[in-house]
């Protein structure tokens, strides 16, 4: 009788340890992470919108092409100082609180933009002290935003949850920029409402849906040997795993040393984001010397968007074509010549040309990074590396608008142009010559 049960028994057991798992909820009832998307997505079309606006805003109120740089210079200046104290808060506090704490703040800062217009207060010092104060944030939330997209859906979603928050960088800034103009044409005050609006629908999201807070020790993940972080292309970033069981704040920027193609990866990241945002001022320049309106000038360059939503479609092609590194040069050797093309006839048509070719390449760089580090970055550390990444991406991006600035107070558009394309390629030469970019190959795991 006892032996009876006992088979009984072990055959139940036996079965449902056989049982399949239930299928996970489809991600489009995924609510925590619909929620969380359109929350981060309404954050990065108010960014889109102050980020067009405040030049426009700063060209009006003083003339100064250097004054107008200085609110993007200041702002992702404050992204980079504050980077490395971002990532170690997001790897050792409550990142549900981070968010709270960080879109309380942005959300008083932008309110304070037209408030202090309707009262006439609004100075150049005041709109200064809103691009740091906005920077800052930048640097607390934006790796906390990356990770909560990642614990509210299982691994095998992972990829189409990466899809879909692609098409939210995408829109924002398609989107953004013409708003930005049209809004502007209603009224100074009227885009800094908007993004006002939006840093609150970010808030209440923050508010009401719940998230893993915590990070995961290496002793929760098996990966207290900090192996975690070496598999495939990525390299020896492993030991960045170890020193994070210490708190140590640099951790993600040795996991970003310690690998042979990272490095060249992030200085040519770097140069191609100076050069982008060192050709924005001289592009609204030479546009709005051609009569182009202040939508029109939105309208040019949301084609870098357009494109990233169409090369969102060619991902896995252009993966499939080329290894990373050099996919990476050759997106970075078109931008070479896109940055001349509002010197050809055509104006705002041809910037948006420009710019679209430039876009379809995005979305792959992008994925490539997350391939290369985020998803080969034990959780522990993950939040200092996504810092770290952040901010060697933006570390240029302060000088290329002061820089832009300073060219147009000295030259004509054009020359600044002219100057802009010339330092890119000649900073891509050693890159290309090198052997580390062209021969780079994706991550086994990324095959399997």
């Amino acid at each position: 009788m006892g032996t009876g049960t006992t088979t009984t028994s072990t055959r139940t057991n036996a079965a449902t340890k056989a049982a399949p798992a239930a299928p996970p909820v489809p991600l489009r009832r995924n609510w925590r992470f619909q929620a969380l998307w359109a929350g981060q997505a309404g954050s990065t079309l108010g960014l889109q919108i102050i980020d067009t606006a405040y030049p426009l805003l700063l060209l009006a109120l003083t003339g100064s092409s250097t004054l107008a740089a200085a609110f993007g210079a200041l702002q992702i200046g404050a992204s980079v100082l504050f980077g490395i104290h971002g990532g170690s808060v997001a790897d050792r506090y409550d990142r549900r609180r981070i968010l709270i704490v960080g879109d309380t703040t942005r959300l008083i800062a932008c309110a304070s933009v037209p408030l202090a217009m309707a009262l006439g207060r609004l100075t150049v010092a005041h709109s200064l002290l809103v691009a740091v104060v906005v920077g800052a944030t930048i640097a607390y939330t934006g790796p906390v935003r990356l990770l909560a997209v990642r614990s509210v859906v299982p691994p095998e979603q992972l990829r189409q949850a990466l899809a879909q928050d692609e098409a939210r960088m995408s829109g924002a800034g398609l989107i953004g920029p013409p708003l930005a103009g049209a809004l502007f044409g209603l009224g100074r005050a009227a885009p800094f409402v908007g993004t006002a609006l939006t840093s609150l629908l970010s808030l209440v999201v923050a508010l009401l849906v719940r998230f893993p807070g915590r990070p995961q020790s290496p002793s929760d993940t098996g990966e207290a040997d900090g192996t975690g972080g070496t598999g495939g292309t990525a390299g020896t970033g492993g030991t960045a795993g170890t020193r994070s069981a210490k708190g140590a704040a640099l951790a993600g920027y040795r996991y970003l040393a310690g690998s042979a193609l990272l490095r060249p990866i992030l200085a040519v990241v770097l140069l191609i984001n100076l050069a982008g945002t060192a050709m924005l001022l001289p592009v609204m320049v030479v546009l709005r010397g051609q009569g182009t309106s202040d939508a029109g000038i939105g309208l040019a360059l949301a084609g870098e968007a357009v494109g990233a939503l169409a090369g969102a479609l060619l991902v896995r092609r252009l993966h499939r074509l080329a290894g990373p590194g050099a996919l990476l040069l050759a997106v970075s050797w078109l931008t070479v010549p896109v940055i001349l093309a509002p010197l050809l006839p055509g104006g705002p048509v041809t910037v948006f040309a420009g710019l679209f070719l430039v876009g379809l390449g995005v979305p792959t760089l992008r994925v490539m990074i997350d391939l290369l580090v985020f998803q080969q970055v034990p959780d522990a550390l993950r939040g200092r590396v996504i810092a770290a990444t952040m901010t060697m991406f933006t570390v240029g991006m302060p000088a290329g608008m002061v820089g832009s600035g300073l060219l147009l107070d000295h030259l004509s558009p054009a020359a600044a142009l002219g100057t802009v394309a010339a330092l890119l390629a000649a900073g891509l030469v050693p890159a290309t010559a090198g052997r580390t970019l062209r021969r780079a190959t994706w991550p086994d795991r990324t095959a399997a």
